[in-house]
Formats: C-alpha cells, sequence, structure tokens
C-alpha cells in the first residue's frame, strides 16, 4: 500500500498493544518506509565518508608527486641547464615535467582502478550477501582524474624547472 495506509496500519497496530499491555515497551514497530529511510541515511554518510578519505588520499598523493618531482627537477638540474644551453625554451622544460608528472600520477591511477575491479570483482566471494557493480565511466573519470592530480600538482616543480637560467643550472653541484 502506500506510505499513508502504512502509517495508519502503524497507527492502529500501535494502540491495539498499547490497550493490550498498558505500556509501549518491550516491543518495537517498524514500517518499510522507516527502514528505508534509516538505510538512505546509513549510505549517504558511509559515502560521505568515502568521498572524504578519497580527497585526503588524492592530497596526499598530490603532495607526494609534487615532492618526487621537486627531487627529480633538483637531481637534473645541470640536465636542464644543458637542455637550455643549447636551444630549449622555457616551454620545453615545463611540459617535459609536466608529462612526467602526469605519466606518475597516471601510472598510480591506473594501478588503483585495477585494485578497485579486482577487489570488486572479489568481493562476492568475500561478503556473499553484498553486490558490487563495475561503471566503465567511473573508472574512466577516476583515472582522468588521478592524470589531473599529477597536472596540478606537477605545475610548482615544472615550473621551477623552467626558470632555472642555464649559467645557474651549469653551476649546480
Amino acid at each position: 500500500g502506500s506510505a499513508d495506509q502504512i502509517s495508519r496500519a502503524q497507527t492502529v497496530l500501535e494502540a491495539y498493544l498499547y490497550n493490550k499491555f498498558k505500556s509501549t515497551t518491550g516491543y518495537t514497530i517498524l514500517n518499510s518506509a522507516e527502514l528505508i529511510s534509516a538505510r538512505q541515511t546509513a549510505s549517504s554518510t558511509l559515502t560521505n565518508q568515502l568521498v572524504a578519505v578519497a580527497a585526503i588520499s588524492l592530497l596526499v598523493g598530490g603532495i607526494g608527486i609534487m615532492n618526487i618531482m621537486l627531487v627529480t627537477v633538483s637531481e637534473r638540474t645541470r640536465e636542464i641547464g644543458i637542455r637550455k644551453s643549447i636551444g630549449a625554451k622555457r616551454r620545453n622544460i615545463l611540459l617535459q615535467f609536466l608529462v612526467e608528472a602526469t605519466l606518475i600520477s597516471g601510472m598510480g591511477g591506473l594501478i588503483g582502478l585495477l585494485a578497485g575491479v579486482g577487489l570488486s570483482l572479489a568481493w562476492p566471494y568475500i561478503n556473499p550477501s553484498q553486490e558490487t557493480s563495475l561503471s566503465l565511466n567511473v573508472g574512466l573519470y577516476a583515472f582522468l582524474f588521478s592524470a589531473l592530480v599529477g597536472v596540478i600538482f606537477g605545475l610548482y616543480p615544472a615550473n621551477k624547472a623552467s626558470k632555472l637560467k642555464p649559467i645557474d643550472a651549469l653551476r649546480f653541484d
């Protein structure tokens, strides 16, 4: 029946039980609407928590990529100086380091995506009472977003590398 009919039936049942036992304790009446609402609330809370964990993970991963790229720039300062002294433009150096950061992040995203697919396929064997689903769109967006994190967190190191002056870079030890 409709939600209104369920509500009326629940009210009648509560009145009957109260008259019979003269108490509202010792029993609980739940209707399907309340159960659905509770499940939706729990699902929404879990989704929000997972989004927060994912955002923190992306931030930590992005900072890790930035640190790796800063070390890479530092270790390759002479190479950058040589390339610039033989004609490499600022844009070439910038793109080189951005591509490297994007590849590192994209490979991490691919590994994460494969781990997620593997877990999703294994989950029915781990917990048969819960179903999982795979979405090509979600996987594609996750991979592209991980590459975007590489671009965003690779900008600072790439910019730093591209601004090095050849003479200073060649003197660097």
